[in-house]
């Protein structure tokens, strides 16, 4: 069939086309973020009925026009498992969320479907352990925010004064020194007017640390930080996100107010 071929990637969301279909919002490396139509999707018995939100496929799409059609799928591996707990299925739509306003249609970003799913498998992965800990999946979440965003070409800029140009590096035991926000900027030494955050050393130090592979941990295995201080890096993100993309990611609210009530 004309302008057929195949295409792997993440399905970040799906909504209503019509009375039968579904539009597929779909990260991939060969096309960045694509939308395609899923004829019959919403029929009960359709083989297409598979293409869900948070869901790994391998596609055959067909079309030569802007809107092309998923003619067959397969799933490669469904996250949905995340929705077992309220934080991981918040902080799994923040990220696909997210996702989705980085990348412009047709326009692949490197990397980005992997760490994607490196994140996911990590947010999946928290729905099986023995400990319901939700400090940890808000510090995966806030993680994979620094690394999509960087990825993304909108990194926070951790390691220079966005005014003076020195190198920011958090005075630890230094507990009267404080590091700024300016949304429009970036970090700056000392507590000034207009910031939208302030930070003491350590948490500028555990900040620093994110765009690393691994979280942040103490010498036990535990966790760095308390709840408080990663609710206070994910209004950071927050912030940046409604200061620098073009729409906010409503997502990130929704995870804050979760992560709260627990």
């Amino acid at each position: 069939m004309s302008g057929e071929k195949r295409l792997q990637g993440l399905a970040l969301k799906v909504g209503p086309l019509g009375e039968h279909d579904r539009l597929l919002t779909l990260l991939s490396d060969e096309a960045g973020v694509v939308r395609l139509a899923v004829p019959g999707a919403r029929r009960p018995r359709s083989s297409l009925a598979a293409a869900v939100p948070l869901t790994l496929l391998d596609l055959q799409v067909v079309g030569r026009r802007s809107l092309k059609r998923v003619r067959q799928l397969r799933v490669l591996h469904n996250y949905g498992g995340v929705g077992q707990r309220l934080e991981t299925l918040a902080s799994a739509q923040a990220l696909a969320e997210l996702a989705i306003d980085l990348v412009s249609d047709e326009d692949p970003v490197p990397g980005l479907l992997e760490t994607v799913l490196i994140h996911l498998e990590r947010l999946e992965a928290l729905t099986t352990a023995s400990s319901d800990d939700a400090d940890l999946c808000l510090a995966t979440l806030v993680q994979a925010c620094v690394h999509v965003l960087a990825l993304g070409g909108y990194g926070l800029p951790l390691q220079s004064c966005c005014r003076s140009g020195a190198d920011l590096i958090p005075p630890i035991g230094q507990w009267d020194w404080r590091c700024s926000l300016l949304p429009e900027e970036g970090l700056a030494i000392g507590a000034l007017p207009g910031a939208r955050l302030q930070f003491n050393p350590s948490e500028l130090a555990l900040l620093q640390r994110l765009p690393r592979a691994d979280l942040p941990r103490k010498r036990d295995g535990s966790l760095m930080g308390p709840r408080a201080v990663w609710l206070k890096l994910l209004a950071v993100l927050d912030c940046w996100c409604r200061t620098h993309l073009p729409r906010p990611v409503r997502s990130l609210a929704m995870v804050n107010d979760c992560m709260r009530s627990l």
